[in-house]
């Protein structure tokens, strides 16, 4: 018995010394995640900290958190001065939010959907816009207006707009689209510090999506500069480039061509207004083919605008094909499901784009 029990010990000491020599097993630590919503909560919340000019101002976004929770504890945060419900009138509460930032403020100007900017769009063209150009660089208007942007789910042809077009074709603005979690926090705080009026067009359908994000993105001067795409996936076949929630199909249909031996590079275009070029003309050197997908309507759309641009510049002379777009029906959205999921890009749609400019 006491041999058996001295034989144990020594087996279970070199199994200890075994182990020790090895060393544990550690796994990497998890990577932080992020829903979009929180992402600009956060943003908001490190800007209003920063900075007592900030403000934030529009329908429900400060008692009830917001429509879509994005302004969420803001309000218990900072109070009444700094987080302000206003009536249902976009024409008068943007005209306020421009007001104040003439008057040195700097508002962040929310509307519940961007199709009801349209009740304000003087506001933000006229007033906002032009202002710096018309006051000879003496006055800057320094203003962010947000809140979700192009089709959601089930809300019919005056609710499923996008505006990305309508405002980048206006000198004065700037015009950004993110698509994850980092994007949406850089590049929100990134348009509260511009001295220069900002159109932030988010997408309801983002919202809730959770994306990992890293260190750095977490610090509170962490910030993304405007007109800067990034290059999602590198590639060397053909160039995919779209903006918000497309490009997540875009991400979808490179995997799925990826199986079929084509290698797609997909551009995150981030800002529309000022349009990241060189970007895209690098890509498109490398690769020597495009495609554009975007939510919005064909005619005069970012896809156009981007055909254009490479039309008249040194990567034309790259393209072994001529370019494709992608984008939504040229109709008003409809309500019917079936009929709203045909007037959207899918990534069905983008893999049959991939494939026709290939010729494969």
């Amino acid at each position: 018995m006491a041999a058996s029990l001295r034989c144990f010990l020594r087996s279970g000491k070199r199994a200890v010394l075994v182990a020790v020599r090895r060393g544990f097993h550690s796994s990497s630590p998890a990577a932080v995640q992020v829903t979009v919503r929180d992402a600009l909560n956060q943003a908001m919340d490190e800007e209003l900290e920063r900075d007592e000019r900030v403000f934030l101002l529009g329908e429900e976004v400060a008692q009830y958190d917001g429509a879509y929770k994005v302004s969420r504890g803001l309000w218990k945060k900072y109070g009444d001065k700094r987080i302000i419900d206003t009536p249902i009138s976009e024409m008068g509460f943007a005209g306020i939010a421009v007001g104040a930032a003439m008057a040195g403020l700097r508002p962040i100007c929310e509307f519940m959907t961007f199709n009801f900017s349209m009740q304000a769009i003087d506001q933000v063209i006229n007033s906002a816009a032009k202002t710096y150009y018309m006051s000879a660089g003496l006055q800057s208007v320094p203003i962010v207006f947000r809140g979700p942007n192009g089709a959601s789910a089930g809300v019919a042809a005056q609710h499923s707009q996008c505006f990305a077009a309508w405002y980048a074709h206006c000198p004065g603005l700037k015009v950004v689209s993110p698509w994850n979690s980092e994007d949406a926090k850089g590049l929100l705080k990134a348009a509260i510090r511009d001295d220069n009026p900002v159109v932030f067009l988010e997408n309801e359908l983002m919202y809730g999506v959770p994306f990992e994000v890293s260190d750095e993105s977490q610090s509170k001067d962490f910030t993304i500069p405007i007109g800067k795409a990034k290059v999602e996936r590198q590639g060397s076949h053909i160039t995919l480039v779209s903006h918000s929630r497309f490009v997540g199909h875009c991400l979808d249909a490179a995997a799925v061509l990826a199986k079929e031996g084509v290698d797609c590079e997909v551009i995150n275009l981030r800002t529309i207004r000022p349009m990241d070029v060189e970007c895209i003309e690098g890509s498109v050197m490398k690769t020597n083919h495009l495609v554009t997908v975007e939510g919005g309507w064909p005619q005069f759309g970012v896809g156009a605008e981007i055909c254009a641009r490479i039309m008249e510049g040194p990567a034309f002379n790259f393209l072994d094909a001529p370019v494709t777009r992608v984008t939504g029906v040229d109709i008003p959205m409809p309500y019917a499901k079936i009929l709203e999921e045909n007037s959207l890009p899918q990534v069905k749609d983008i893999i049959f784009s991939v494939k026709k400019t290939l010729n494969v």
